[in-house]
């Protein structure tokens, strides 16, 4: 029952992968990687997908820099700081609400503030469709490193502050080295979430068909999106490719993680 079950849940996941590969082969060229949409449909026009994973890197990048800070630092105040007062159960409350919200509500959320605390950024670009992927990975970095910090044995803390550390050292030095290879891994997991949304990345950074490095100066095109329009334009051939980059691009980011998880783990004596 276990080996069926197993057979069950992978034969899928095998069976999109070879779908993937096999559809977007044909497509994949160094000018598919690295030209983009602008004139492709004029005559000899080679499209390609440059801009979007440009695009997709630059945005996933300035999300994770705010959100993986933010959301760590928020369960280290909620595992090591909170004694059970109202600002802590608030502060929970929200995390639970916000791990539940649609994308499509973060979007609207980013598309309704940017312009509001910036007026001269504009409407659609970079800085927005970060905004509203901090929202979404937030909470998702939050509930693990809480989970992982809760997992860190008490005596270790109890053994470190017997030898007269700091309870700030202690955290930095004892409990966030042991919990690191597991909130590495969460953080992965929160930015493989968050790099294929494509709803809120449609209202806030748009979509674009040439290169744009600012997250500040007009619409920028992401893997999802760009897999999205070409479907939606029956350009099924650059859409399957769009689509085996970005599994190809989360790959590499789990490859990273478990890296830096084996690195930094605590080493048996």
């Amino acid at each position: 029952l276990i080996t069926s079950a197993f057979a069950l849940a992978v034969l899928p996941l095998l069976s999109l992968l070879y779908t993937v590969i096999v559809e977007a082969l044909p497509v994949l060229s160094y000018s598919f990687l690295n030209n983009s949409t602008l004139g492709m449909s004029l005559p000899g026009a080679q499209p390609g997908l440059g801009h979007a994973i440009v695009g997709t890197l630059i945005i996933t990048g300035i999300t994770a820099l705010i959100a993986i800070p933010l959301g760590i630092l928020t369960a280290i105040y909620l595992v090591e700081y909170n004694r059970g007062g109202w600002f802590g159960r608030s502060v929970t409350f929200l995390v639970d609400i916000m791990t539940g919200i649609p994308s499509i509500v973060a979007g609207l959320f980013a598309a309704a503030i940017v312009p509001v605390l910036a007026p001269a950024l504009g409407f659609r670009n970079g800085i927005m469709g970060a905004v509203a992927l901090v929202v979404l990975m937030t909470p998702i970095v939050v509930r693990n490193t809480e989970e992982m910090l809760r997992i860190v044995s008490n005596e270790l803390r109890e053994a470190s502050y017997a030898l007269g550390v700091t309870k700030s050292r202690t955290i930095i030095k004892v409990v966030l080295r042991t919990a690191l290879p597991g909130i590495v891994s969460g953080c992965v997991i929160a930015i493989a979430r968050v790099i294929g949304e494509s709803a809120p990345l449609m209202i806030t950074a748009s979509v674009s068909d040439t290169f744009n490095y600012s997250l500040f100066n007009g619409p920028m095109m992401t893997l999802p999106v760009f897999v999205y329009s070409q479907f939606k334009a029956n350009n099924l051939e650059l859409a399957w490719g769009g689509a085996l980059v970005l599994v190809f691009i989360v790959l590499v980011f789990n490859l990273l993680a478990r890296l830096i998880a084996h690195i930094f783990a605590p080493k048996g004596r």
